[in-house]
């Protein structure tokens, strides 16, 4: 069997995911166990919890990706597995995992960085993508405006400076108790608000860079609830998750549109956790129209961490001949790029 076939392994955060890939763009299985439940009573990702339930579900995540691509592990041409960023505990079993299945099978290891495989997903979700593209990631731990200038060759026009998009979503959702995960129950409330109902600050350097900041943001929004409740106001909770998230997506596209304007290109992807939002994907096609651009994105399964966007990231090292040794480990706080050999 020669069909380039990478196993893909994701453990950086509270998925355990196991995925087979052909070819860096055909998904032959994607397998994910999610702990949302597990950690939704504590209003946030565990990480001890977490690192002990990918330890109890690596194996058989593996095992049911395989059979569902109908493949052994004999036939798999390279194993990549998510090395950084994320919770360490959590990495360390994908990692362990990984290194173990190609040691006893003589198969390249390849080291995937996690945001490079959210903007792998698009490769998956658009067979015909290929570099240069501008790629706004942007989930739970990250917010970054990325020029993917080839498979292997990135540049980060634009990140955070304090919160990620998708933390300042769970926060403001933890505040008006509305549960976790914050994106969608936030997305949700939205739905039926007003966006202009609240006038919420948008953060523009002075610089001109394209970097984020959504700290004052969700100091502005929490304020305005507790004066709210300190005067015995009641809230509208559907106006101000419209107008959060209005301005949270404001802030994300104008920046992603003009760092990809700036540089001439045509096709600008979305990809991460909050690229599912319905009003962040409506948005981003609109104001990229009216540039000239096409604006791309994976479908939901796609944008959450899952094992099949690691898998076709890996794809690309595996033909570059990029291959890790057993030295490996796994890197918590991991820039983008890093780890690739000079072009």
């Amino acid at each position: 069997m020669n069909q380039d076939l990478i196993l893909g392994i994701e453990t950086s955060c509270d998925e355990t995911s196991a995925s087979v890939v052909a070819h860096g763009r055909t998904v032959l299985s994607n397998t994910i166990a999610s702990q949302i439940d597990l950690h939704a009573e504590y209003g946030g990702v565990v990480p001890e919890i977490a690192s002990r339930k990918h330890v109890e579900l690596i194996l058989p995540v593996i095992d049911r990706a395989l059979k569902e691509a109908e493949v052994n592990l004999e036939d798999i041409s390279g194993i990549a597995v998510t090395y950084g960023p994320g919770l360490v505990g959590a990495l360390l079993v994908g990692v362990t995992a990984a290194k173990a299945i190609a040691a006893a099978l003589d198969k390249p290891l390849i080291k995937v960085h996690h945001i490079e495989g959210h903007i792998a997903a698009n490769y998956i979700a658009h067979p015909d993508l290929k570099p240069p593209f501008v790629c706004l990631v942007v989930s739970g731990g990250h917010s970054h405006i990325v020029h993917v200038k080839d498979y292997l060759d990135f540049r980060i026009l634009g990140r955070t400076r304090d919160d990620a998009a998708g933390e300042a979503f769970d926060k403001i959702a933890r505040v008006l108790g509305l549960g976790y995960p914050g994106g969608p129950a936030v997305d949700k409330q939205a739905r039926q608000g007003d966006p202009k109902a609240y006038r919420f600050p948008r953060v523009q350097f002075q610089d001109g860079s394209y970097d984020f900041s959504f700290s004052g943001l969700k100091t502005a929004v929490i304020n305005q609830v507790n004066q709210a409740r300190q005067k015995g106001e009641a809230l509208n909770i559907p106006d101000i998750c419209a107008s959060f998230q209005q301005a949270v997506i404001d802030v994300l596209v104008d920046h992603a549109v003009a760092a990809a304007s700036a540089l001439g290109v045509k096709t600008l992807c979305l990809a991460g956790g909050v690229a599912s939002n319905t009003l962040l994907r409506e948005t981003l096609e609109k104001r990229a129209k009216k540039k000239g651009m096409i604006a791309l994105y994976p479908p939901p399964v796609l944008c959450t961490d899952n094992a099949a966007m690691i898998a076709a990231a890996g794809y690309y090292s595996y033909k570059a001949g990029e291959f890790s040794d057993f030295t490996l480990n796994a890197v918590p706080s991991l820039a983008i790029g890093q780890g690739h050999q000079p072009t």
